[in-house]
């Protein structure tokens, strides 16, 4: 068998003109005794190297029994907006990992450090030292990320971007310019791109291009790496993991109102899925809600009760101006609807997200007087009420609670939940 393998070989890969004299040489001449030594004997003949890595490293027992739940996962649970930056960017410090799926149809606005992420992780400049992941899920404008990349001046040692992921074109873009306004879309091409990953298995064009995934752009040769065993490295070394989802609950292409909807699966198992994330590995689902729930501007679907933003002045205290100003679409750049709290929606998201935790954002909008406030009891008592009651019908605990978008918006550690 060693024989028929070495004149197999590559020729540049010969050292030696025949098997017999390759056989004197000292490794080649004792490799018999080997066996009387080695802790697994394996028959290489049958597998590639990979799977012989596979076999060798559990028979050593190197793979732990049993899985670490090592993985938090923050998902929206309305129709986005619901300030995830913040909230990814206050808790990245927590975090070796930081991981991102979904399109560049979803801004991030994070208040500090100040930056708008589209398709990386809202709290990639808040931990330095974490590393930074794109799964193979997600749907990539090259030049978008190419301006993130310069932004934060990411190099391939922090970043990986899995070679799996869709490339948009212009003519996705162009493609959903001419057929998605009616539903409030962002036409940002990521319904069309995964719409041909899906089409073009077989080779061909459709909507007038070919599939290309992030392996086939050289702009990212630098941080072009599969995910999963980026992943594996992190589970091996006992590392936390914070994904990121994008968009809302409502959004989901199977469970939001269609066809006001997204062209993703937008709950907590989707964005797993897009990761190349076990369920068994999350710890917690950390879900986020507005008080005040928004949708994009302009017949993006129903609301259960749509109200002004004069309503909402006159009840917090803050000006109808500066609710405006708030009240712009990251990436749509369109005034945004708005409605009062859903509270079946907020039940409906709980149950399907599994929900462990709420982050309840825009604290201020029930009363402007909770941006003064540091801790959980300084919250003026209809707010701490609307919080218990949260809790109740979401059926998870609110430890975290933002009152605004600044530096320390964010009241944390109510109930010491790390």
């Amino acid at each position: 068998m060693l024989r028929e393998r070495y004149l197999a070989r590559d020729p540049e890969l010969k050292e030696f003109s025949s098997y017999d004299e390759a056989k004197q040489h000292g490794t080649e001449r004792n490799i018999g005794e080997l066996g009387s030594i080695a802790d697994r004997i394996l028959e290489t003949h049958h597998s590639d190297p990979a799977s012989l890595l596979a076999r060798a490293t559990a028979g050593l027992g190197l793979f732990p029994l049993g899985v670490q739940r090592c993985v938090d996962i923050i998902v929206g649970a309305q129709y986005g907006s619901e300030g995830k930056g913040n909230i990814c960017a206050h808790l990245a410090s927590g975090y070796d990992v930081l991981m991102r799926v979904g399109g560049p149809n979803a801004g991030h606005k994070v208040a500090h450090p100040e930056y708008s992420y589209i398709q990386l992780p809202s709290g990639t400049q808040s931990n330095p030292k974490a590393k930074i992941l794109i799964g193979a899920g997600a749907t990539l404008s090259v030049a978008q990320v190419l301006k993130e990349i310069k932004d934060l001046d990411l190099t391939g040692d922090r970043l990986s971007i899995d070679p799996q992921a869709i490339i948009i074109e212009e003519t996705d873009r162009q493609q959903e310019e001419g057929t998605l306004e009616v539903i409030g879309s962002t036409k940002k091409g990521v319904g069309a791109a995964t719409a041909r990953k899906i089409m073009g298995r077989d080779g061909e064009a459709y909507w007038g291009s070919k599939v290309r995934l992030v392996k086939h752009i050289p702009e990212f040769k630098d941080f072009i790496r599969c995910t999963k065993a980026e992943l594996d490295r992190a589970y091996a070394a006992g590392h936390r993991i914070l994904l990121e989802g994008t968009q809302g609950t409502d959004l989901s292409i199977h469970h939001g109102s269609y066809p006001h909807v997204t062209s993703r699966e937008t709950t907590a198992s989707g964005c797993l899925a897009d990761a190349g994330i076990a369920p068994t590995r999350v710890r917690k689902v950390i879900m986020v809600m507005r008080t005040y729930p928004i949708r994009v501007g302009g017949n993006s679907g129903p609301m259960m009760k749509e109200i002004d933003f004069e309503t909402i002045a006159e009840r917090s205290g803050i000006s109808v101006e500066e609710l405006r100003k708030i009240e712009i679409g990251t990436v749509s750049g369109k005034q945004r609807r708005i409605g009062e709290f859903d509270w079946e929606q907020a039940r409906r998201a709980g149950s399907l997200n599994g929900a462990t935790d709420v982050a309840l954002t825009f604290a201020d909008y029930i009363d402007v007087a909770n941006r003064k406030a540091r801790r959980f009891e300084d919250l003026t008592f209809e707010t701490r009420t609307f919080i218990e009651e949260v809790e109740r019908v979401a059926n998870a605990k609110v430890p975290l609670i933002a009152k605004e978008s600044g530096k320390d918006a964010v009241i944390i550690d109510r109930r010491n939940w790390r």
